[in-house]
């Protein structure tokens, strides 16, 4: 698949058949991540968790539900992996959570060329972040929080190519 096919039909797939990746994508979609920019090339400052066992799968589930409110925040993946960032300052900055975000990016996109089904996720996180037994089921080494991350799996939902409005952005060239 060339580039800009993949730009075009990476979209949000939230319907998951409960099927995990090939192992051969999934390793393909990981090295994705590890061809990611981050800041100041500070690879060190992220990790991944890839977690695939179901009691720690429903237990980032349910701190979703207790923060949000909400059923199925992974909606069913039986993959999410997890970018945490470590920050050399007292908080977080722009660039932990924008080279986390770049790192989702390019699995998401490796997703798409590999025909696995991809949803970048942030509430969960949110909540995961707010609830210390599930945050433990993690097991990140010591000052890493998570970011964000992507779910995957197999569904029924192809990406397919899709009308882009080109103006849909508001853009002011100089």
């Amino acid at each position: 698949m060339q580039t800009l096919e993949t730009l075009n039909q990476r979209t949000a797939i939230r319907t998951y058949t409960g099927e995990a990746p090939r192992e051969a994508a999934l390793a393909t979609i990981m090295q994705a991540a590890q061809e990611a920019p981050v800041a100041m090339g500070q690879f060190a400052n992220y990790h991944l968790t890839v977690v695939r066992e179901p009691a720690v799968l429903q237990a980032i589930e349910a701190a979703g539900t207790k923060q949000f409110g909400r059923e199925h925040m992974l909606y069913g993946a039986p993959v999410f992996v997890i970018v945490s960032a470590k920050s050399a300052h007292e908080a977080l900055t722009s660039a932990e959570y924008s080279s986390a975000a770049i790192i989702v990016h390019n699995m998401a996109l490796a997703a798409v060329d590999q025909g696995v089904a991809s949803c970048y996720i942030w509430g969960v996180i949110a909540a995961l972040n707010q609830t210390p037994e599930a945050l433990a089921k993690l097991q990140l080494p010591n000052g890493f929080t998570p970011v964000c991350g992507v779910t995957l799996g197999a569904s029924t939902q192809a990406y397919a190519p899709r009308p882009v409005n080109a103006a849909k952005i508001a853009t002011t060239q100089l």
